[in-house]
């Protein structure tokens, strides 16, 4: 979701009216689906890739993933599905419950569930995965990857994430919106680059490792310091 592109403005109207155009979007497989900034900016939302099969770039980051894998902000599955079929125990969490029913029907395990809940298996996953731009969750980098820290396996524990093609660091709130009159409710979101991801995920007791790009995506991956100390739950999201 780190694209900026052009989107229809919110039809004029007698105040806001929230759906949830993600969910729908996540339904029909398909767009169109933008990310708007409450400032006026609009990040794109790549849901037609999403509800399609893993591309080139996705597989770059599956062939990385070891052993018990956690998808945090699974969306529509594929990456889920994907694993399970590679043979990996894997679980994808999503607090949209649209997202959590698609990703059952393509027989994946996903709970509708935050990050920053009880979890199964804490302490326990080999990989965590935060794709498609999903370092944003929660508008808190540096929570959600100390969050993160106590979800995998220490002193080994693999991280593997998706960053902004372009050096950015950010704290905003956002809406989805479908440019046909489905608003979304604001929610907090974070646009991070892959330099500040360093940073932020240094500070945080992560020691970062290969940096790779598939097109005009990119990824980093992670790896949990054996000393870190243990992260602790900071906010919902």
């Amino acid at each position: 979701m780190s694209t900026e592109e052009h989107a229809p403005q919110p039809p004029l109207g007698s105040g806001p009216r929230y759906e949830d155009p993600y969910a729908h979007a996540l339904r029909d497989g398909r767009g169109p689906l933008y990310m708007r900034r409450m400032d006026g900016g609009v990040l794109s939302s790549e849901v037609d890739r999403w509800c399609a099969a893993p591309d080139p770039a996705d597989m770059s980051v599956l062939r990385r993933c070891k052993g018990a894998v956690l998808d945090i902000g699974c969306g529509p599955g594929r990456l889920v599905s994907a694993l399970r079929a590679l043979g990996h125990l894997v679980l994808g969490i999503d607090i949209n419950s649209a997202a959590v029913a698609r990703t059952a029907d393509t027989g994946g395990a996903a709970l509708c569930r935050s990050v920053f809940e009880r979890l199964p298996g804490e302490g326990f996953w080999n990989t965590a995965l935060l794709m498609d731009g999903n370092i944003g969750i929660g508008g808190d980098p540096p929570a959600l990857l100390e969050r993160i820290g106590s979800l995998v396996s220490p002193g080994g524990g693999l991280l593997l994430v998706e960053a902004a093609a372009h050096d950015v660091d950010e704290r905003l709130h956002v809406r989805f919106d479908d440019g046909r009159g489905r608003l979304g409710r604001p929610f907090p979101w974070a646009h991070v680059g892959m330099a500040a991801l360093r940073r932020t995920a240094a500070a945080a007791g992560w020691q970062p490792g290969e940096h790779w790009s598939v097109g005009d995506r990119h990824f980093l991956e992670l790896k949990r310091c054996a000393k870190s100390r243990p992260a602790h739950t900071r906010r919902q999201g």
